[in-house]
């Protein structure tokens, strides 16, 4: 007769100890991925999805609509600089949310630019000109904690942009697992 071992619960290997925080930490690791033709009408899909995200994971109002803005900002910048308005061409959008940031990843096929050649941005120049647009750059680089360009023209274009949560990841911890009363 076969011996038969006792039926086990699924749980922590034995032997270790199991960290529940640990568990956690990985779930909050998230990938949302959005692929839309590059038209202006599309970029209110773009907004929702991204504040959505943000919200879900615990920013502000504030911080959402800075982050929202700062994503607005850099498709608009896509349509009408790297693709000149052709519709036909698409956005990538990735944002990945992990314990102590949310990243955004915008990626195009089309004209790219040198970042280095773009001058900081006076103000209060630009506002006794009554300028107008040729903001974008400078509200993403504001509202977000980090901003990268990989330009590649024809090939690949990349932006990343970074908001972080509380420094030790306190704010979506707390966000994701608070209880109700």
């Amino acid at each position: 007769m076969k011996k038969s071992r006792p039926k086990t619960k699924p749980g922590p290997t034995p032997g270790r100890a199991h960290n529940q925080g640990a568990d956690v930490l990985r779930n909050l690791k998230k990938k949302y991925q959005l692929r839309i033709p590059s038209h202006a009408s599309n970029l209110e899909i773009v907004r929702e999805f991204t504040a959505r995200i943000a919200r879900k994971v615990g920013f502000s109002d504030e911080e959402v609509s800075n982050i929202e803005i700062a994503v607005d900002e850099a498709c608009t910048n896509v349509i009408k600089h790297a693709y000149t308005n052709d519709s036909k061409l698409p956005i990538q959008l990735i944002i990945k949310v992990d314990v102590d940031k949310l990243t955004v990843l915008i990626t195009d096929r089309g004209k790219g630019f040198d970042p280095k050649k773009l001058r900081p941005l006076d103000m209060k120049d630009y506002l006794a000109k009554m300028r107008v647009g040729g903001l974008g750059v400078h509200l993403m680089r504001t509202l977000m904690d980090e901003v990268e360009f990989d330009i590649q023209p024809g090939k690949r274009n990349q932006l990343r942009m970074v908001k972080y949560f509380a420094k030790d990841g306190s704010k979506q911890l707390k966000a994701k697992t608070q209880r109700p009363s």
